[in-house]
């Protein structure tokens, strides 16, 4: 079967995944055009992902004067952002409906996407609590936030992702209730499709998206009425002496930053997520909809590095160091990032 858009060349073959196989999933097969622009605008998209969040983890992991724990968050987050790029995006690159790499490869494709996903929240939601003691209890910041303190965080939040990813999915946890459904309409040979009833849905979409994001939102609301009290106590102020307790230029920075970071994940993600949501209460989408909504928010993985060369001098000139080859020479991991 097959159907016409405006011209020949931009018909839309439908066919089977296995011709001669009972149960085949459809396959549908795009015009070259498209394909060929979309595979160009994907691969580029893959390779900044790629590239950039592994300069990321170079710059904080070879500089010592980076080994602070805002930075093993910002690196957990790299981190997940990479391992996107690598596992997930180019799979994802593919523009057909089949699936060929077997079942297993499937639930593992599945989990990835999961325990990824819920990484990045948990990573972000780190992050603001980082920038919660640092700007509105900073006294209490080197205390509390301390290196071993942030390893332990950021290695609970793992365990914590691939528990979520992987027993959602081999447990079977998204379709639980609806497995008669699911086997008899949605499961076919040669597809790859992560299902989820109403319920699992909007209970993934609550716990993994909006009440972080709400309850994140609400951590640098408080945050930014902090600094801006902090800054102007210190144009009120005649003591010098009570400028120590206020916010550091960098840490402003920081702040400001991270906060960017966050806005753009909840821009980029906020799109799909309401689509989702909104499916599951039996208002369809086009499945092309709801792809191109999933590249822009994997895109997310894309710009984070981009904000962080953006507002930070020292990653550019760190960048620098790792393209031109310095960070192989003696004592490089010494050097003072933030000297002019």
């Amino acid at each position: 079967m097959d159907f016409s858009m405006n011209s020949s060349h931009t018909q839309i073959d439908i066919t089977l995944c296995y011709e001669y196989l009972n149960g085949s999933c459809h396959k549908v097969v795009y015009p070259m055009f498209l394909r060929v622009s979309f595979y160009l605008v994907f691969s580029l998209v893959v390779i900044l992902t790629v590239l950039g969040n592994l300069f990321v983890i170079i710059t904080i992991l070879h500089f010592k004067q980076l080994h602070m724990p805002t930075n093993y968050l910002v690196l957990s987050l790299a981190v997940t952002d990479l391992l996107l790029g690598v596992l997930f995006m180019p799979p994802n690159m593919l523009l057909e409906t089949c699936w060929y790499l077997g079942p297993l490869y499937c639930k593992i494709h599945s989990s990835v996407v999961i325990m990824l996903a819920t990484a990045s929240i948990i990573n972000l939601s780190l992050i603001s609590i980082d920038r919660y003691y640092a700007v509105c209890k900073p006294l209490q910041y080197h205390t509390k936030i301390t290196p071993c303190a942030t390893v332990f965080m950021i290695s609970i939040s793992w365990s914590v992702s691939i528990i979520a990813g992987f027993g959602t999915i081999f447990l079977e946890l998204n379709i639980l209730g609806v497995e008669e459904f699911y086997y008899k309409n949605v499961a076919c040979e040669g597809g790859c499709v992560m299902f989820q009833s109403a319920a699992s849905t909007i209970t993934c979409n609550l716990l993994s998206f909006y009440i972080p994001g709400v309850v994140m939102l609400s951590i640098y609301m408080k945050i930014f009425r902090v600094a801006q009290k902090q800054a102007k106590s210190i144009q009120d102020s005649k003591c010098k002496n009570n400028i120590k307790s206020m916010l550091s230029k960098e840490e402003k920075k920081a702040t400001k930053t991270l906060a960017v970071i966050l806005g753009v994940f909840l821009s980029l993600w906020t799109p799909f997520f309401v689509c989702y949501i909104i499916k599951s209460f039996g208002h369809p989408f086009p499945p092309v909809v709801i792809d191109m909504l999933a590249w822009i928010g994997l895109m997310n993985s894309t710009c984070n590095p981009i904000v962080y060369a953006f507002f930070y001098k020292w990653f550019r000139k760190a960048f620098r160091m790792i393209i031109s080859g310095q960070i192989f020479q003696p004592g490089s991991s010494r050097t003072n990032l933030f000297s002019h």
